[in-house]
């Protein structure tokens, strides 16, 4: 994770008007970070020292259970908060959040804004519809599991899952994620292939027919 300098980071904060979020002025305490892919905005069991507004990128957030087993729960994608659960949460300490493209993050610092952010009045309500909003979408995902065929699902994970046209996620996270079996996954990655939807590429997969998938991806 690197910080950005001006003229980059008065940019970004221009771009994604950010203090329209806030009754006070929120700029001067922001800082705008870069992750390259694959890293950790947050690590599991750390106390986070920002909260981070995603605005460009995808990232991915899973948790690791006591006897080993990790868990996908959901992916993340620009614009959204991160770390707002641990900023209402006396605790606050965070499940694992890893970047899955290059992302850009403006970041507020805990420490200097939380009495301002749990007062204020404007920040709070737009929370509030968001995690509304996260919720809703957490119920689609499982009304979706039951209702469409794996070959439906899959294509929508691939899709929000990829980097561009490559796609590299663990089968193993990703049949529990779709509550599937591995055997069952691999045969529908294989169909997928066999119709030159996505060809195999180690270590994961080049998307070959982005409308195509498209179409089998639209669950609504």
């Amino acid at each position: 994770m690197k910080f950005l300098n001006e003229p980059m980071h008065s940019y970004y904060i221009e771009k994604y008007s950010i203090q329209s979020l806030f009754s006070f002025p929120i700029t001067p305490f922001i800082q705008v970070c870069q992750f390259e892919r694959g890293e950790f905005i947050y690590k599991e069991g750390f106390s986070p020292q920002y909260i981070y507004y995603l605005v460009e990128g995808k990232a991915k957030l899973y948790v690791t259970h006591e006897n080993g087993k990790v868990s996908l729960i959901n992916f993340l994608q620009a614009p959204t908060f991160m770390g707002e659960v641990e900023l209402l949460n006396s605790q606050r300490y965070s499940k694992a959040i890893q970047t899955v493209t290059k992302t850009i993050c403006l970041a507020i610092p805990i420490n200097a804004c939380k009495n301002k952010l749990l007062t204020d009045v404007t920040f709070l309500r737009h929370l509030c519809s968001f995690l509304s909003e996260k919720a809703t979408r957490t119920s689609a995902k499982y009304t979706q599991s039951q209702a469409y065929p794996l070959e439906n699902r899959l294509a929508a994970f691939i899709m929000l899952s990829a980097d561009g046209n490559f796609y590299k996620e663990k089968h193993t996270e990703v049949c529990e994620y779709l509550g599937v079996s591995y055997r069952h996954l691999l045969h529908v990655l294989a169909q997928l292939c066999k119709t030159d939807i996505i060809e195999k590429q180690s270590p994961g997969y080049i998307i070959r027919d982005r409308e195509r998938l498209e179409k089998l991806a639209k669950l609504n």
